[in-house]
């Protein structure tokens, strides 16, 4: 049986760019995943996400993206072509989550991994929540971080009903 996971990354003061981290929350709370999967608040880890990325074998990030296009569009890059991308390196936590997948590519053991990101509307602000930008996409990227464990056999079965509003107080608190 394959390890897989899904790692929230980002820093949840800055307003769009905690998205990952609130992503793995509202995974954790509402949904039961069979066969089990970790899902796990990445938040800044930087070099500590080399545990997840050389032990497990399949491994989803969810973030923000630093491109040029439009708040709110979400993209689904595998590892391999996020490494040719030189403009995602914008924010510390961005960086590092590249310098671990250009660590990983030294190794016999690495994931196969898949970054489903946002392009955040505001980063800089500090804030523990969302931009009404990345609220209005939220629904999306769950659903994109659902079919993708589904490809791979993973059932997603509602157990809760939080909503992204209760999730968020809930990292206020």
């Amino acid at each position: 049986m394959k390890k897989i996971i899904v790692i929230g990354v980002g820093n949840l003061l800055f307003c769009d760019d905690g998205v990952g981290v609130i992503a793995a929350q509202y995974l954790r709370e509402n949904f039961i995943f069979e066969p089990e999967i970790a899902v796990v608040d990445g938040g800044t880890l930087g070099f500590g996400l080399f545990e997840y990325f050389s032990t497990y074998d399949t491994v989803f990030v969810v973030d923000t993206i630093s491109i040029d296009d439009e708040a709110g569009e979400i993209y689904k890059i595998p590892s391999h072509e996020l490494l040719t991308l030189g403009g995602y390196k914008k924010s510390a936590h961005e960086v590092e989550v590249l310098q671990m997948l250009e660590i990983c590519e030294l190794y016999d053991k690495k994931a196969d991994v898949t970054i489903i990101a946002v392009v955040p509307e505001d980063i800089a602000t500090p804030k523990i929540g969302l931009s009404q930008t990345i609220k209005d996409v939220f629904d999306s990227l769950i659903n994109i971080v659902i079919s993708e464990l589904e490809a791979l056999g993973i059932k997603a079965i509602k157990k809760d009903n939080f909503d992204l509003s209760d999730i968020i107080e809930l990292k206020k608190g």
